[in-house]
C-alpha cells in the first residue's frame, strides 16, 4: 500500500511543479519578464556580487544559459557586470536601480500567486508540506552527491 502512495506523491509533485512553472511563467510575462529572469533578479537581490558561475550553480542552470539571461537583463538595464577585483577574467553581477525596482515590484505578484494558489490551506498543513519538501530536497542532494562520488571513485585508484 505504501509503495503506490509514494509513487503517486512523486507523480503529483512533478505534475504540480510543472503546472506551477507554467502558471508563474504566464504571470511573469504579464509583468514584462520571465520566470528565469525573475529567478536571477531575486537571487541577485539576496546575494549581489555573485559571478555567473556561482549564480548558475545556485540556480542549478548551465553557465551558458545564465550568461544569455544576464546578457538580456544587461540589455534591459536591469543587471550590470562589474569587474571582479580578484580575477580580471570574471565579472560580478549587480542589480541596477531599475532591476531592484522590478524585482521589488514582483514581490506583490509573488504574494498574489501564493494567496491565489494556496487559498484556504491551513498554516499547519503548509508547515508539514514545507518540512516534507525539505526532506525530499535533502535526499535528492544526498543521492546526487553519492552518485558523483561513486562516478569519480574508479579514477581515484588509478593515478595517471
Amino acid at each position: 500500500m505504501q509503495r503506490p502512495l509514494r509513487r503517486e506523491l512523486t507523480f503529483q509533485l512533478v505534475e504540480t511543479a510543472r503546472l506551477l512553472r507554467t502558471h508563474v511563467d504566464q504571470r511573469a510575462r504579464e509583468h514584462g519578464t520571465t520566470r528565469a529572469q525573475w529567478g536571477i533578479l531575486g537571487r541577485l537581490r539576496r546575494q549581489e556580487g555573485l559571478n555567473q558561475v556561482s549564480l548558475a550553480e545556485q540556480l542549478d542552470m548551465q553557465p551558458i544559459s545564465v550568461a544569455r539571461l544576464i546578457d538580456r537583463l544587461e540589455d534591459q538595464k536591469l543587471v550590470e557586470r562589474r569587474p571582479d577585483p580578484r580575477d580580471r577574467r570574471a565579472h560580478l553581477l549587480h542589480l541596477t536601480p531599475e532591476g531592484r525596482t522590478l524585482v521589488d515590484g514582483l514581490d506583490d505578484l509573488r504574494n498574489e500567486i501564493a494567496t491565489d494558489l494556496l487559498g484556504e490551506v491551513e498554516e499547519d498543513a503548509i508547515r508539514t508540506v514545507l518540512d516534507t519538501l525539505a526532506t525530499v530536497r535533502d535526499r535528492i542532494r544526498s543521492r546526487k552527491q553519492d552518485r558523483t562520488t561513486q562516478a569519480a571513485a574508479p579514477f581515484a585508484d588509478n593515478p595517471v
